[in-house]
């Protein structure tokens, strides 16, 4: 599959910086602990290893005949495919047995040190391992909060933060915030200037509000049946 797709390349459309997607690919993997992403001509290939998300294959640029060849040639369930292309655009060129995932965006952010105070009833945590710096906030009676993490490369590189989530119940009481900066904090820390992440549509209006900059869609598809 590999060769027939880096023998189409030169027709794709760019739809976002390489090194960006880049920066992103490889802090999300580190994140996640999934294994190194193997650099291709197309784009980057990350294997996962769990039963609905065996490999994701991100392509920086894309145009509809690079898209339908790795659905044409892509035959086991558990492939997925990250592009930087609109959930419009993309539907028309879907091959039955793929469906889309959640829509969302790629957004970045210089990365700075602010105030982060934790609100009254609350509880703010905050460990590190392989590279990866969790924050969790938890309520006054020990329930979550909120959470988040951040993946950190060495000094001067662009951290990946990861995995944002709030508490339903506990939304509105800025534990979004809190653990966004505290992340900030830390890569601040690091000496890490930037930061990259991948929004939901929902994530995306607190990230907006706290200075984050929308570089463009980020448009994911899986393979669910082993026929398609």
């Amino acid at each position: 599959m590999r060769e027939l797709i880096a023998a189409i390349t030169a027709r794709r459309v760019v739809s976002m910086e390489k090194d960006i997607v880049r920066a992103w690919v490889e802090g999300w993997a580190v994140s996640r602990g999934a294994a190194p992403p193997a650099e291709e001509s197309w784009g980057f290939t990350i294997d996962i290893g769990t039963p609905k998300s065996v490999t994701r294959h991100v392509l920086p640029a894309a145009d509809e005949q690079l898209i339908k060849t790795f659905m044409a040639t892509a035959t086991a369930p558990g492939i997925w495919l990250k592009m930087f292309v609109p959930p419009e655009t993309l539907g028309p060129w879907l091959v039955p047995g793929w469906t889309f995932d959640a829509p969302g965006f790629l957004m970045s952010s210089p990365l700075r040190s602010a105030p982060a105070p934790v609100p009254d009833g609350f509880r703010l945590r905050t460990w590190s391992r392989g590279g990866v710096t969790r924050v969790l906030v938890t309520d006054a009676d020990g329930g979550f909060g909120a959470r988040g993490q951040i993946a950190l490369p060495p000094a001067g590189g662009t951290a990946v933060i990861d995995q944002i989530e709030t508490s339903g119940a506990h939304r509105r009481k800025g534990l979004g915030t809190l653990v966004m900066r505290t992340l900030g904090n830390a890569a601040a820390e690091a000496g890490v200037p930037a930061g990259v992440l991948g929004a939901s549509v929902e994530g995306r209006a607190l990230y907006e509000s706290l200075g984050w900059r929308t570089l463009g869609p980020l448009t994911g598809v899986f393979l669910e049946q082993a026929d398609a």
